[in-house]
């Protein structure tokens, strides 16, 4: 008898085979030590080990594109960390620990110093686990982690997956992903919606499902049918994605305008967008320039790398995310490596209270890159919580003729105050993954916390029209830009919400047109009421697909 298993749906799309799960882990060294004459030699083994890591991590994401490309280089930085290599070496030193024993020890040493202090940073305990696993892997000559490679198509299940994992996942042999941890914005749920592979996270009972076995999941209702019938299973074979193109004109069935843009990440993820036909840039991620350096990139280096995207999108709109490092994206010359909790601490526009003058170089640089280009640039400051830091950030925009500027709404205080903000800031951009993470006060790794990780909770969607509210009695637009916007179900009620423009992985972009276009902009009030009316996410979500259902019948989403 068939058995249906829930989680949360992160990536749309039916898939049916058979199962293959993650090898087991790299074991844990045993405790061992070297003799003082070996000490010098394990010290260098764990330096060989960490850069062959970095090296291959860094091969990865140069061999990637997008947010892959950009997740990979934030992990290809963790193998040189200071906190864990020079952990691993005082470990060699002053314990003789062996080379691995070091490793291991100073892994887990950071990765039980993150795991309290809530996302971003608790989410890099894993990543912090997973090299630390391809380091001791390099010294001991085991198989490293990786994907298995079965020779034929498969569903995988895990317990989660590293960004090194995911991104280099292949859809033509990887049909669906089932997960047991994880959350509607965890690493693995936007990985996968970016390769377009069915998925379901934090899955109740994924842990059961064994090697050899059949299911069927749906990644959109979040379901896995296991000892599915072969009638389910042809069917969900049969159920082919339909492969649609976006016309680059994004409106509601009566005509009402909504902006369909790409989040980019470089000039190849630029590229991308521009093949699938996106109106525009809805959020540009600078911090591809600045990872994996120990210094500040030259107002040279800048535009140089600002160009190659602004050139793809010629009189098109733009929108430049300023450095938004800080948390899981510490950098040396703009962030502290001792706060107690990086996740509220100096991250985003925060930056810039220390180290002014690496916003205006940097500000100085897009105003240098527009200039050159034809793209219509505007530049909005992540991490905006307060009307102080939105006059001070539109200032510093004026003084060097960047006239558009607007601010990032993923702390809820700056929904709350959006009517004071918008009196000075030119347009908003709604970061739902943050703001849903801040409103919920819930770590998106945690796959207990799946049900409140979702931006279909009434009160992150109440934050959504809160912010446009306040910035309409301005006449300012508000787009969305966090993976909300992807969620081609979600997209009418946050247009009834008072959202202007969605901003998503370009793979998106078809999806979430075709249910627009299908709809009315009165119809999407409608289902932004009902969203608003509902006691929990689950209940959201099921009545606006219910209220959908012949769309998505018909587009088979």
């Amino acid at each position: 008898m068939s058995t249906t298993l829930t989680g949360a749906p992160v990536s749309p799309g039916r898939a049916a085979g058979v199962v293959v799960t993650m090898p087991a882990p790299v074991p844990e060294p045993p405790l061992a030590t070297v003799a003082e004459t070996d000490v010098d030699a394990a010290v260098e083994r764990v330096r060989a080990a960490t850069t062959a890591v970095q090296e291959s991590l860094l091969a990865l994401a140069a061999g990637a594109t997008g947010t892959a490309a950009d997740v990979l280089s934030v992990t290809a930085a963790l193998p040189a960390d200071p906190t864990l290599a020079s952990d691993a070496e005082r470990r060699v030193r002053a314990g003789s620990r062996t080379a691995e024993r070091a490793v291991w020890e100073a892994a887990d040493a950071l990765a039980a110093q993150l795991e309290p202090l809530g996302p971003p940073l608790s989410e890099r305990a894993r990543d912090v686990r997973d090299v630390r696993d391809r380091v001791v892997a390099e010294l001991t000559g085991v198989r490293p982690p990786g994907v298995p490679a079965p020779g034929h198509p498969f569903v995988l299940v895990a317990d989660d997956l590293a960004p090194a994992d995911t991104a280099t996942l292949d859809p033509a042999v990887v049909v669906g992903i089932v997960t047991s941890g994880g959350g509607p914005t965890s690493h693995t749920a936007i990985l996968a919606r970016t390769l377009g592979i069915p998925a379901v996270v934090a899955v109740q009972g994924a842990a059961d499902i064994v090697e050899g076995e059949t299911v069927v999941l749906d990644g959109g209702a979040g379901t896995v049918l296991r000892d599915p019938s072969d009638d389910e299973v042809r069917a969900a074979r049969d159920a082919v994605r339909v492969e649609r193109v976006f016309d680059g004109h994004g409106r509601t069935s009566d005509g009402h305008r909504v902006e369909l843009l790409a989040n980019v990440a470089d000039p190849e993820a630029a590229q991308a967008a521009v093949a699938a036909n996106a109106e525009g840039v809805g959020l540009f991620r600078t911090e591809f320039c600045f990872l994996g350096r120990d210094t500040e990139p030259s107002v040279a280096e800048q535009v140089a790398a600002y160009r190659g995207v602004l050139a793809a999108f010629g009189g098109k709109k733009v929108v430049v995310r300023t450095l938004d490092a800080g948390a899981d994206k510490p950098l040396p010359f703009v962030t502290a490596d001792d706060e107690p909790n990086p996740a509220l601490g100096v991250r985003g526009l925060r930056t810039a209270v220390r180290h002014p003058e690496v916003l205006d170089r940097q500000l100085q640089a897009i105003a240098e890159a527009a200039a050159a280009e034809s793209a219509d640039v505007s530049v909005m400051a992540p991490m905006v919580a307060t009307v102080p830091e939105t006059v001070a950030f539109v200032d510093a925009c004026e003084r060097l003729g960047l006239s558009r500027a607007g601010v990032m709404v993923e702390v809820p205080a700056a929904a709350l105050r959006s009517r004071s903000i918008f009196a000075r800031a030119t347009f908003g951009s709604i970061g739902t993954n943050d703001l849903t993470q801040y409103a919920m006060a819930a770590d998106r790794m945690l796959g207990d916390l799946a049900p409140l990780s979702t931006s279909w909770q009434p009160a992150v969607l109440e934050l959504v029209r809160a912010t446009c509210d306040g910035a309409a009695a301005h006449g300012r637009p508000v787009g969305v830009c966090g993976e909300a916007a992807a969620d081609a179900v979600l997209a009418p009620v946050l247009v009834g919400l008072g959202v202007r423009s969605l901003s998503m992985t370009p793979r998106a972009l078809a999806d979430v047109a075709a249910v627009l276009a299908r709809v009315s902009f009165v119809r999407c009030r409608e289902l932004a009421h009902l969203a608003l009316e509902q006691p929990t996410a689950d209940a959201a979500r099921t009545a606006v697909r219910g209220a959908l259902a012949e769309v998505l019948e018909e587009l088979s989403l």
